[in-house]
Formats: C-alpha cells, sequence, structure tokens
C-alpha cells in the first residue's frame, strides 16, 4: 500500500513539470497587435538550419544574430500563421557587415515570400521574389543606405491584392500580386519558412516583432 502511494504522489508532482516544459499555446492572432517575441527568450523561434550560421543571443528584450559564414537567422516554431489581411511590424538594426540585415521570410497565400534590407552589398531593397525575379531584378528593387548601429522601423503588409512595405513609417514598396507568382529565392532563404529573419555575412539585432490581422 505504502509503495501504491507513493507511485500516486509521484505521478501528480511529476504532472506539472510536463505541463512546464510544453510549448506555450499558439497565439490567438486579432486585430490588435501580438507579441511574437517576449523580451527573455527564443521559445517561439528556433536558429534556421544554415550552414555555418554565427551565434544567436538573447539580451536586454533584443535578439542579436552574429555574423556567420553565410547566413544566420531565426525562424517561427509556434503554429500556423495567418495567410492573408494580416500586417508584420518590428525594429531591425545592422550591427556589423556589408549585405543584408534583414531577410524578413513571411506567408502569401499558400507560398511565402522575403522582404530583403541591404542586399547584393548593402543597399538593395526588394521583394524575393516575384514571377521569379528576387530583390535585384523585380519592380520592388530600390537603393537605400543603411546605417550601422541604427534601428530601423519595418512593416510588411500581406492582402490578397498586394503586398506592401513601409521603413521608418514610409512606404517604399507597395507590389500587387494578384495573378502573380509569389514564391522564395531558390537556396537557403527556404529553410526561414513559415516566418524567419535572416541575414548574410552580417551582424543584427531586432526588437518588437509583432503581428495583427487586417480587416478584409
Amino acid at each position: 500500500m505504502l509503495a501504491f502511494r507513493f507511485a500516486v504522489a509521484l505521478a501528480f508532482a511529476f504532472v506539472p513539470l510536463c505541463a512546464r516544459a510544453q510549448s506555450p499555446a499558439p497565439p490567438a492572432w486579432s486585430t490588435h497587435w501580438t507579441p511574437l517575441f517576449d523580451g527573455r527568450d527564443l521559445h517561439n523561434w528556433t536558429n534556421t538550419d544554415f550552414v555555418a550560421s554565427g551565434k544567436i543571443t538573447v539580451s536586454s528584450n533584443e535578439i542579436h544574430l552574429a555574423a556567420g559564414g553565410i547566413m544566420t537567422g531565426i525562424n517561427w516554431t509556434n503554429g500556423p500563421l495567418p495567410k492573408s489581411n494580416y500586417e508584420i511590424s518590428l525594429d531591425a538594426m545592422k550591427t556589423d557587415g556589408s549585405d543584408f540585415f534583414c531577410g524578413l521570410t513571411f506567408p502569401v497565400g499558400d507560398s511565402f515570400c522575403s522582404l530583403i534590407l541591404g542586399g547584393w552589398g548593402g543597399t538593395t531593397v526588394g521583394l524575393s521574389s516575384l514571377d521569379d525575379l528576387d530583390a535585384s531584378e523585380n519592380e520592388t528593387t530600390k537603393s537605400i543606405s543603411f546605417d550601422s548601429g541604427h534601428w530601423y522601423h519595418v512593416q510588411v503588409a500581406v492582402t490578397p491584392a498586394k503586398i506592401t512595405a513601409w521603413l521608418d513609417n514610409k512606404k517604399i514598396i507597395e507590389a500587387p500580386i494578384a495573378g502573380r507568382k509569389v514564391s522564395l529565392r531558390p537556396g537557403p532563404i527556404e529553410f526561414s519558412v513559415p516566418l524567419g529573419l535572416a541575414t548574410y555575412q552580417t551582424g543584427a539585432a531586432y526588437r518588437n516583432i509583432q503581428l495583427r490581422l487586417l480587416n478584409p
């Protein structure tokens, strides 16, 4: 009898430990901003499986990515995401390096797309890819200079009709997508799905990552 009672007590004592070890519940998306990063750790994210990636750390409510041999990144792990009629915002900063410090990959319907900030030597901005043309080749291509150590506010909105992007509250991209092929540039960035942030041989920091639904 004592052995039985001990076994029962041990089982009940173990339940809270198991509950704490489980992943948090996926967010309930709404038209209010939902934080995707709690400022303490990466429990909603994982290190993206890039070859020779740099170290990733969390401190002072910021995610820091050290420059890797090629790419370094994180991608979302905590449940399904909206496919359209939503908006993502974050702050991004280049800490060192000379290529893109923000490769934001996000869902677009049944596919995905990336907003690239600072690619192809540090200044190229655009979407990868539209009709198989990447951020350096399609109508969204722009040249913008980015300063290291400066926080940039980034916003992306996805609807069935278009992808819109803002940098420091200034619209920089408004790309019609109805009837077009939206996809990722073939290569390592494909590991960033369903939602990811990545750099190319560049160090970066991110904070205030959040998502909200848009009224259709």
